[in-house]
C-alpha cells in the first residue's frame, strides 16, 4: 500500500505562513462518510453553521462569522480550498479526503497583515487545533448519516 502524501493548495497560496497546522482524522471504513469523495461537500459540511462546536462560543465568547465568510471555495483534485481574507489577515483552509487511506485532512495557513491580525489570532491559535478537530469529527458523524 502506498503511504499517504502531503500537499495542499493552502500552502501553494500562502507558501510562507505566519501560522500553519495540519490535522488528520481517520474516517471509519464501514461508515457512509467513507463513501463521500466530494471535497466541497466535506468543506461545506465542516464549515456549516452546525459545524462550529457550541462550547467554543460559550467558553470564550467568539462570535460566529457571517454566514458567507467561508463561501469562497475552490476545488483542486481531492481538496477544497476555503479562502477568507480581511484587513488584518489572510486565511486559507484546505479540506481533503483521502479515499484510499480513509483520512480527512485539514490544512490551515494564516498570513498576518499587521499587529491587529497577530493580536486577534493569539487566543485563536491556542484553541484552533481543538476546534478544528471537533469540527472534523462532527463532520464525519454528519456525513455518516446520509
Amino acid at each position: 500500500m502506498e503511504q499517504p502524501r502531503f500537499s495542499s493548495s493552502a500552502l501553494a497560496e500562502i507558501p510562507r505562513p505566519d501560522y500553519a497546522d495540519v490535522i488528520v482524522v481517520p474516517v471509519p471504513a464501514n461508515s457512509e462518510a467513507s463513501k463521500v469523495t466530494d471535497p466541497e461537500l466535506w468543506a461545506r459540511t465542516m464549515f456549516s453553521a452546525q459545524g462550529m462546536p457550541r462550547w467554543v462560543v460559550a467558553l470564550i465568547g467568539i462570535k460566529r462569522a457571517p454566514r458567507n465568510v467561508f463561501d469562497q471555495i475552490k476545488v483542486h483534485g481531492e481538496e477544497a480550498l476555503i479562502i477568507a481574507d480581511d484587513a488584518h489577515l489572510n486565511f486559507r483552509c484546505g479540506v481533503a479526503f483521502d479515499a484510499e487511506h480513509l483520512l480527512l485532512r485539514t490544512t490551515t495557513v494564516v498570513a498576518f497583515h499587521n499587529w491587529r491580525g497577530r493580536l486577534y489570532f493569539l487566543p485563536v491559535q491556542v484553541l484552533h487545533p481543538l476546534v478544528v478537530r471537533a469540527m472534523m469529527v462532527r463532520t464525519v458523524r454528519q456525513l455518516s448519516r446520509f
